[in-house]
């Protein structure tokens, strides 16, 4: 347990203080840093095994050979990438399904919202976080890129999300998991009473902090007038080896060893460990900073007479977990601890193959007593000869060859069982690589076969989801704390402080977590569409978003500026109703054409018949006399005037015909309808008209 021989008052100026390090002697400060070492050493090893494990995943992942001598110098050392495989798998379907397009947070509207407050709100507050991690912090992208190649191999990210005063925004930073030490056994990184975060510190960063009252001065230190010695142990070593890199002597340069440790202490001597944070200097453990972790007093939960029950710390990590540790260690899984001892196993096997094929292409074997040969080493070449001193028979009793046995096929099987195995674990069989799984398999059947397949990333996808939602979350109250009253972003888009104090629960990624592919999205955007076009009670405009939104379509708003802006379009059922009655009247108005056109040729032939009759009449009178004559006038006129009851009878239709015609297309232009039809009158009338009155006076 910590003693200290001035203990500090837990008040509005020790929360707001930048530095609490002058309120404590030297003495103090060098216990503090005692303590904070001793704790940070014990949990070091407590997960020493897992260092060990992670180091021998990461140099499978990054192909580091190492030097062998065995069966021989010089032989096969072939590093093969199976975990590399895995990871870049895994990266390559979760970043783009977790980082789509503009919009990364979403925020969600919780209960009722009539006046729509809530919605206006939720917007703002979308808007504002999605351009935070993409335009404000410039490294969150590059981060988070980062870290999901970093998340397969190790199993285990951290990402610390705080509020940078020199840039004056939140900032949200990945952290490996071998720069963040916990106890091993801890339940969780909200839980965990220490936290040690391994920070370099470059000369110039200390002088400038040391300047602005956050660390205290230590210039006058003896290991800072030093240079910065330079890190020992296996770990840095052979994270050299894996850089390719031999590392460099120590000089102004190189960096100090800081550590950043979320700790609780009890400073105040009430019997509460409080939350703080401290930093000291790894080699020295001397004392560079204490804050306290939580930045409100509000944070504080007191009795009625002020005691101290809980204080609610402000948290600063996530972790980002692939598989869940099986033995319930806070650091979890992933292909390197999964896959390397198959890694390893494959990695011999194609090395005996390949050493076991040298030794059989390679000449060697017993020379005989009887062999007369000079000294040294005989070289072959073609068309070449060498000069012995033995008989050909005594040289081939001589020379014995070594006998060496072909390439073992059995390994071969075994080398393929265990790269199949492998496969199944990391998800990187053939279909989901994107090789082709045979010319005659059914479409539906290579679908099945990378549905089942995703199974296992599907999982890991929708962990990686809740991680990010938890880092969101932070984010959000950082905000809420440090974020100016009103700040504008954007174009001209204001969010307010106020919009922060609600539920932080109502943040989440835009990105669905159901849908791990762009193939599924499309797939779902499409079916989504379909259905709002044959069911009502869609919201036409939001579907017709999303679709864009899938096909990675930009400038929506542009492209499709919404029903708001363009009007509601027509009820699909209606606009079929109108373009069916308007295909009607165009084929009643050719049918009422065809009509007309018909009796009007049957008057041109009844006026052709009135014209050959009456020609027909005045003959008979010149060519006839008498009774014959009397008799076939008669007959004549009466022909004639049936013609002529006729011709009127047909003059009557094609007018009725006509005046229809007319109403018709003077009802189809009040009702917007655009029918073109033939109207008016033949011309012909008049001369119908006219050769019935010559056959009248002819008549008389």
């Amino acid at each position: 347990m910590l003693t200290l021989d001035q203990y500090i008052t837990l008040d509005d100026d020790v929360i707001k203080s930048p530095n609490l390090c002058d309120r404590f002697s030297k003495t103090d400060l060098d216990r503090i840093g005692t303590c904070v070492s001793d704790g940070f050493k014990l949990d070091k090893a407590s997960r020493a095994k897992w260092e060990r494990r992670t180091q021998s995943a990461m140099d499978l992942a990054m192909q580091v050979q190492r030097d062998k001598n065995f069966p021989w110098a010089g032989c096969s050392n072939i590093a093969f990438p199976l975990i590399t495989i895995a990871a870049l798998s895994f990266h390559s379907r979760a970043y783009p399904a977790l980082l789509v397009g503009a919009e990364l947070v979403k925020c969600r509207i919780i209960g009722d919202d009539p006046t729509g407050e809530k919605t206006a709100r939720a917007q703002r507050i979308s808007m504002h976080m999605s351009w935070q991690v993409l335009e404000e912090d410039k490294a969150w992208e590059e981060e988070k890129d980062r870290l999901l190649i970093n998340l397969p191999i190790v199993g285990t990210v951290f990402t610390k999300s705080y509020y940078d005063a020199d840039k004056g925004h939140k900032v949200d930073e990945t952290v490996l998991a071998q720069d963040l030490v916990l106890d091993y056994y801890a339940k969780s990184v909200e839980s965990c009473p220490r936290k040690t975060h391994i920070i370099p510190f470059f000369r110039n960063e200390i002088h400038s902090r040391i300047k602005r009252k956050v660390f205290r001065d230590i210039s006058e230190e003896a290991w800072y007038q030093q240079p910065a010695p330079a890190p020992t142990g296996a770990s840095e070593a052979q994270r050299d080896n894996r850089r390719g890199m031999t590392p460099p002597q120590t000089d102004q340069t190189t960096p100090f060893i800081g550590l950043e440790q979320h700790v609780d202490l009890d400073l105040d001597n009430d019997g509460y460990a409080e939350p703080y944070i401290i930093t000291v200097e790894q080699t020295t453990g001397c004392v560079l900073r204490i804050v306290t972790g939580f930045d409100r007093p509000e944070d504080i939960e007191r009795t009625k007479s002020g005691e101290i029950i809980s204080i609610r710390a402000l948290q600063y990590f996530t972790k980002y977990s692939f598989i869940p540790s099986p033995d319930g260690g806070i650091y979890d899984v992933g292909f390197g601890v999964l896959l390397g001892p198959l890694n390893e196993s494959t990695n011999s096997i194609i090395n005996q193959l390949v050493d076991a094929g040298t030794m059989s292409i390679t000449a060697g074997g017993f020379l005989g007593r009887g062999a007369k040969l000079r000294g040294g080493t005989y070289t072959f070449q073609p068309f070449g000869w060498q000069r012995v001193d033995s008989g050909g028979e005594d040289l081939s009793k001589s020379l014995v060859p070594l006998p060496v046995r072909e390439p073992n096929a059995v390994l071969f099987q075994l080398l393929s069982l265990l790269i199949n195995y492998v496969q199944r674990i990391s998800g990187t069989t053939d279909p989901m690589v994107g090789e082709s799984t045979g010319q005659n398999t059914p479409a539906e059947t290579t679908r099945s076969m990378i549905q089942e397949g995703s199974r296992i990333y599907s999982g890991v996808f929708k962990r990686v989801w809740r991680c990010m939602k938890e880092e969101f979350k932070k984010g959000y109250i950082l905000n809420g704390i440090h974020m100016p009253r009103r700040k504008s972003f954007g174009q001209g888009v204001v969010v307010l402080r106020e919009d922060y104090l609600g539920n932080p629960d109502e943040v989440a990624p835009a990105a669905d977590p159901n849908v791990t592919s762009e193939q599924m999205q499309m797939a779902q955007a499409q079916m989504l569409k379909a259905a709002a076009m044959q069911t009502p009670g869609y919201d036409v405009e939001a579907v017709e978003r999303r679709y864009l939104k899938a096909i990675k379509i930009d400038g929506i708003d542009q492209i499709y500026p919404g029903i708001k802006k363009t009007g509601m379009p027509k009820d699909i059922k209606l606009s079929i109703a109108e373009l069916k009655a308007q295909t009607e009247n165009l084929w009643l108005g050719f049918e009422k054409q065809k009509f007309v056109m018909a009796l009007m040729e049957e008057q041109r032939m009844n006026n052709a018949e009135i014209m050959k009759i009456m020609g027909d009449l005045e003959q008979a009178r010149l060519d006839t006399a008498g009774d014959v004559q009397d008799r076939k006038v008669g007959m004549l006129n009466a022909m004639l005037g049936m013609l002529k009851s006729k011709d009127e009878v047909l003059m009557k239709r094609i007018d009725a015909a006509i005046k229809i015609m007319e109403l018709r297309d003077a009802q189809a232009e009040r009702n917007g309808g655009d029918v073109s039809l033939m109207a008016g009158r033949p011309g012909n009338g008049g001369n119908s008209r006219g050769s019935s009155a010559q056959a009248t006076g002819a008549e008389g």
